[in-house]
């Protein structure tokens, strides 16, 4: 049996769903706006869970980023989007999810020219359960402390994706940044 084709909720400037599309199709030199997610998982000891993403991914394949993203389905709500993602993705259940950024919205073109161009809110949650990565989906990860993190993608000692630079200075200058954010 075949897995059903994944659809990404096309949407307009002010958030409301206009339609869908695979996505396997949408994102290119074009990209339309369209409704994702991004999440930073904290372990029971409050480091970060940070990942490699798989060279087989088709925007940013290899780039370190924050522990996982991904696209709410038609009809789903972000954070049962985030607790299916999280368990396709790293193996892992979350014990709390809570939204940190709701408005974030990025653009980011590849070198190759494809474009990223996301509605994307930023969540933070909790797991006490060992990562048991898709291969398909993270080459390697890392758990580190979040001060040290966010001082290092700040300073650019750690090349991160472009959707978590800017998120890492967003949530920095709203004060999450040297202190535990859990």
């Amino acid at each position: 049996m075949s897995a059903e084709p994944e659809l990404v909720v096309l949407v307009d400037d002010a958030g409301t769903p206009t339609g869908t599309a695979l996505k396997r199709d949408v994102h290119h030199r074009s990209t339309p706006l369209h409704l994702a997610f991004s999440c930073y998982v904290f372990g029971d000891d409050g480091r970060l869970l940070v990942t490699q993403r798989a060279e087989g991914k088709a925007t940013w394949p290899g780039v370190w980023t924050n522990s996982f993203c991904g696209h709410p389905a038609p009809g789903e709500d972000v954070e049962s989007a985030v607790r299916r993602r999280a368990a396709d993705e790293l193996g892992i259940g979350l014990t709390s999810v809570r939204v940190v950024l709701p408005d974030f919205r990025y653009q980011a073109t590849m070198p190759n020219g494809v474009r990223e161009n996301e509605l994307c809110p930023v969540l933070f949650a909790d797991t006490a359960d060992d990562v048991d990565p898709s291969p398909a989906e993270v080459m390697a990860f890392e758990w580190v402390r979040w001060a040290d993190f966010v001082e290092d993608v700040l300073s650019g000692h750690a090349p991160v994706s472009p959707w978590c630079a800017l998120q890492v200075r967003q949530l920095a200058s709203g004060g999450v940044g040297s202190r535990d954010p859990r």
